[in-house]
């Protein structure tokens, strides 16, 4: 059976229940929509069925759908996107701490979380993975209710001591007074998540700095709060397991919060460190994670193809890094590209013009795990980009074919 789709959020709301004032989720929620239309109808411990809505999320916005519990109860959360869509879900309890979190646990790019919650009203934070626009569709019920996902048979997350416990009250401080002066050589602190879930830090100055949280092992997921507790930025698997927030515009004076949580073990030790903030480095980083086109003036490095006049060929490595091509095209026609990935490679495709405009994309074309992507160009410079979902380090081949029109 098919729910009905109760509401269409997007970066313009065009049918959901205006929010009174009051703050949600510690001032994440404040914006977003009720999962049921309203507030009485987004009470999932009384609902018939589960309740479910199609979310949009543009520019790397996230989408926000709140509900209610007025009993303890077993709910399931779940995102599907359509399409290569590739959502990530977060729970935020009632005072913005992240209570769980899910990629991927639907079943193929699919998220779903299950878990016991007491009475209160929470949010469910859907963002895109690779940070492109996303037509997704969220729903949350009770364990009795219809899924909307297969799941993988690990789903299932009880609220461990990282998750509930804790808050920015009981943060231990990184370090004795403002940490200004210390960020070029860096501060650090290592504790297991279940001992310690939260530290705070204070800036005497506005400062950028890059913060981190590092052990695969516990695959850490870190959350930039102020000194309230108010949510302001988080971060998951930005290096591997890792997670890494850069604030390249300058935080305010004053105190902050740290909270952290583990996907896989609380019980290991992780790796907190604030740093200053390095640009330059930043910029390398957003070439190899193809959030940002590199320059064509040799500081990074791309592999000039050369003109393509009917097939090209070339031989990347799949990692954490993408690989980058440059080729020129004469005349204006169609450029058919593939990537072919060996092993565990899961390849990307991204094609950009010589201005750093994105002007196709693709991954997992047809049934595998392969890219075919389709562009029609004109004249000019392009740059391509291979990057591999996977980090396999296996090898991946890529086609590049011209077609021009017909005379």
């Amino acid at each position: 059976m098919t729910l009905p789709r109760i509401a269409f959020a997007a970066a313009l709301t065009l049918s959901a229940a205006p929010l009174a004032a009051q703050s949600y989720c510690g001032g994440v929620g404040d914006g977003g929509i009720w999962i049921g239309g309203d507030e009485a109808r987004s009470d999932i411990s009384l609902a018939d069925a589960a309740q479910e809505q199609l979310a949009l999320v543009l520019g790397g916005n996230d989408y926000i759908a709140l509900f209610s519990l007025s009993a303890p109860t077993d709910v399931r959360l779940e995102a599907e996107g359509r399409g290569t869509g590739d959502p990530v879900i977060d729970l935020l309890g009632p005072d913005g701490a992240v209570l769980g979190g899910d990629d991927d646990g639907g079943g193929g790019l699919s998220s779903r979380l299950e878990t016991s919650l007491g009475a209160g009203t929470y949010c469910l934070r859907m963002r895109s993975f690779d940070n492109v626009p996303l037509t997704g569709t969220v729903r949350i019920g009770r364990l009795d209710h219809q899924a909307l996902t297969e799941g993988t048979g690990g789903t299932t997350v009880t609220p461990s001591p990282d998750m509930t416990s804790g808050s920015c009250a009981d943060a231990v401080p990184l370090a004795d007074g403002p940490v200004d002066a210390l960020l070029a050589q860096g501060v650090t602190a290592e504790n297991p998540i279940d001992a310690v879930s939260h530290y705070s830090f204070s800036l005497a100055q506005a400062t950028t700095l890059a913060i981190t949280a590092e052990n695969p092992a516990a695959d850490p997921v870190l959350t930039l709060m102020d000194g309230n507790g108010d949510f302001i930025e988080e971060n998951d698997d930005f290096d591997g397991l890792n997670s890494r927030i850069e604030r390249a515009q300058p935080l305010a004076a004053g105190t902050y919060c740290l909270g952290l949580r583990a996907l896989s073990d609380a019980s290991l030790p992780v790796i907190v460190g604030l740093s200053a903030f390095d640009a330059a480095a930043a910029a390398l980083r957003s070439y190899d994670r193809v959030e940002a086109v590199p320059p064509l003036d040799g500081s990074y490095p791309i592999t000039d193809l050369g003109e393509v006049a009917t097939r090209l060929r070339a031989d990347a490595v799949g990692g954490e890094a993408a690989t980058w091509y440059s080729m020129e095209v004469v005349e204006g026609g169609l450029l058919l590209i593939e990537a072919i990935g060996s092993g565990n490679a899961d390849p990307v495709l991204t094609l950009f013009d010589d201005l750093g405009r994105q002007i196709g994309r693709n991954d997992d074309a047809g049934d595998g795990l392969d890219s075919l992507l389709a562009a029609r160009v004109l004249s000019g410079t392009y740059l391509l980009a291979v990057s591999d979902l996977s980090e396999s380090g296996d090898a991946i081949r890529v086609s590049v074919e011209r077609y021009v029109p017909a005379r």
